[in-house]
C-alpha cells in the first residue's frame, strides 16, 4: 500500500489514494487504521485517510481512528486532500468538492505568488439541537449546561460540525490532564455517539486557545471540527466576536463564523514524508 504521511498543525494522518489502485480495500480498515496508526509497530498517525472516486463530488474521504472507529468528518484532513488533489493535478482548480459521512465540504486553495499557501474549508453549518449532536436529554440547545462525569461537576457546551464536540471552559487547557479527564466525558452516557472534547481558553474577543481530547484517537496536536465548534461556543456564549483565532500546540486555525450560517476555517496543511506499506 502505498501512502503520504500529512499533518495539519501536527494533527497527522495516513493518506492513501485509492482513485485508481483499491486492493487495500480488500482488508479490514478497521484493522488497518490500527495498525498503520500505531506509533510504534506502525506509521503512526491519528488517523488513516483514504481518498476514493464518488459521483457527486470530485473525491470522497473516509477517516478511520486510531482505535479502528470511523469518523463522520474531519478538518485537518480535509485541508491535506485538498492540497493532494490540488497538487496532484487530480482537481486542477482551487475550488474542490470532498464528500464525507457528514455531507459535501468545500476547501478552497489559497495560492501566494503563485504557490500554495493555505486551505480555506466551508465546514457548513454547525448544528445545535441537541438531538443533531446528538446528546440525550430534552430539545433545545446545549448552552452552559452542567453535566456530572464521575465526582466532578462540569458546565458544557456541546456542538456539532458533522461530528459531536463537548466545550469546557477553564482557566489555562496547558494545566489540563487531558488523558485523566478527557475518556470519562468522551464517553459519558449523555452522548450516544460519544463526543470530542475541547478545552477552552477565552484570551480576547478574537483570540482563543484551545486544547482537544479526540473522540477514537484520544490527545492530538490540533483539530479542525473542534476549532470550528469552539469559536461557534463562544459565540453561543457571548464571549467572542464570529472571527477569531483558535491558537493549538503548533499553530493557529482563522474560523469565521460568517452571516451565511456556515462556518469556514483557514490554516496550513503540509506532507512529511512518502512510502510503502506492507498489508
Amino acid at each position: 500500500m502505498q501512502f503520504r504521511k500529512v499533518h495539519g498543525l501536527g494533527n497527522d494522518f495516513v493518506l492513501v489514494d485509492l482513485l485508481k489502485d483499491k486492493d487495500c480495500l480488500r482488508a479490514d480498515l478497521s484493522s488497518l487504521a490500527s495498525k498503520v496508526c500505531h506509533r510504534q509497530l506502525g506509521i503512526g498517525a491519528d488517523g488513516l485517510v483514504l481518498i476514493l472516486p464518488d459521483e457527486q463530488a470530485d473525491a470522497r474521504m473516509r477517516i478511520f481512528n486510531p482505535d479502528g472507529s470511523e469518523a463522520q468528518m474531519c478538518g485537518n484532513a480535509t485541508r491535506c486532500v485538498a492540497r493532494y488533489l490540488f497538487e496532484q493535478r487530480i482537481v486542477p482548480r482551487e475550488q474542490i468538492r470532498i464528500k464525507t459521512l457528514a455531507g459535501i465540504i468545500l476547501p478552497e486553495i489559497i495560492l501566494k505568488n503563485g504557490k500554495f499557501d493555505a486551505v480555506k474549508v466551508d465546514m457548513g453549518e454547525p448544528r445545535l439541537e441537541r438531538k443533531e449532536i446528538p446528546m440525550t436529554g430534552p430539545p433545545g440547545q446545549v448552552i452552559n449546561e452542567l453535566l456530572a462525569v464521575s465526582n466532578h461537576v462540569w458546565q458544557i457546551t456541546a456542538v456539532s460540525m458533522g461530528n459531536p464536540h463537548c466545550l469546557i471552559f477553564v482557566n489555562d487547557p496547558e494545566t489540563v490532564p487531558l488523558a485523566q479527564w478527557g475518556p470519562p466525558i468522551e464517553n459519558h452516557p449523555s452522548f450516544p455517539e460519544r463526543t470530542n472534547v475541547e478545552f477552552v481558553q477565552v484570551l480576547s474577543r478574537t483570540e482563543i486557545k484551545m486544547r482537544v481530547w479526540e473522540r477514537g484517537a484520544g490527545a492530538t496536536l490540533a483539530c479542525g471540527t473542534g476549532s470550528c465548534a469552539t469559536l461557534v461556543g463562544c459565540v453561543l456564549n457571548g464571549l467572542t466576536d464570529r472571527k477569531a483565532t483558535i491558537h493549538l500546540a503548533l499553530g493557529a486555525l482563522f474560523i469565521e463564523w460568517a452571516k451565511d450560517n456556515h462556518v469556514y476555517m483557514t490554516g496550513s496543511a503540509e506532507e512529511v514524508f512518502c512510502g510503502d506499506f506492507t498489508l
